[in-house]
Formats: structure tokens, C-alpha cells, sequence
């Protein structure tokens, strides 16, 4: 089993800045993107940032220069730097992971539960 859970939501200003958390665990045999996701009420979920192993990464338009992901490959974790944070920002945040495991030897994606964020304009 792989478990993903994410920490550091929270409200906030617009301006303001969060910082998320995700950590991946269980039977790994590699991770290959790791990455944040959103939705807003009565929206689909929406890409926001990935990272992969090598450190390649690729923002969405509407976060870069704002927000900056990062990853510790020996810790299995991702953080997400949100800064100058925006009404539009406010959303459930969710991490997902892509994943190998040694049951089947095959990636597949894994999410976490999600953490709100919420910014008042």
C-alpha cells in the first residue's frame, strides 16, 4: 500500500504566503512525478505544479513566478512555496504521486485527501 498526505493549508490574505507539504510512504520501488493539483467549489481539478526525480518542472501558467515546488528524493517528499497568494488560489489542494510499487512492478497514480486553502481578498 502507498499512503500520501498532505499538511499546510490554511487561511490567509491575498499577499500572503503558504506552504504545503507532501510525503509519500509504503511499498515503493520508485516515484516518478510528484505534484500539486487543485479544486475550487463546482470546478474541475486542475493541474498546479509537478517535480520528477531529475528535478524537471513544470508549473501552470497561472502560478509561475508565485509559487515554487520543490522534492527531497531520499524523504519522498514535496513542498510548495505559495507566495503573493491570490483569491483565485483559494481551492482544496491535493498532492498526487506517481508510483511503482514492487506488487505489480507498474506506475500508478496515488492521491491524498487533500488541504484547504483559502485566501480572503
Amino acid at each position: 500500500q502507498v499512503q500520501v498526505v498532505e499538511s499546510g493549508g490554511g487561511s490567509v490574505q491575498a499577499g500572503g504566503s503558504l506552504r504545503l507539504s507532501c510525503s509519500v510512504s509504503g511499498q515503493i520501488v520508485k516515484i516518478d512525478y510528484m505534484g500539486w493539483y487543485r479544486q475550487a467549489p463546482g470546478k474541475q481539478r486542475e493541474f498546479v505544479a509537478r517535480i520528477n526525480s531529475a528535478g524537471n518542472i513544470d508549473y501552470d501558467d497561472s502560478v509561475k513566478g508565485r509559487f515554487t515546488i520543490s522534492r527531497d528524493n531520499a524523504r519522498n517528499t514535496i513542498n510548495l512555496q505559495m507566495n503573493n497568494l491570490k483569491f483565485v488560489d483559494t481551492a482544496l489542494y491535493f498532492c498526487n504521486a506517481e508510483v511503482m510499487t514492487p506488487m505489480t512492478f507498474q506506475t500508478m497514480d496515488f492521491w491524498g485527501q487533500g488541504t484547504q486553502v483559502s485566501v480572503s481578498s
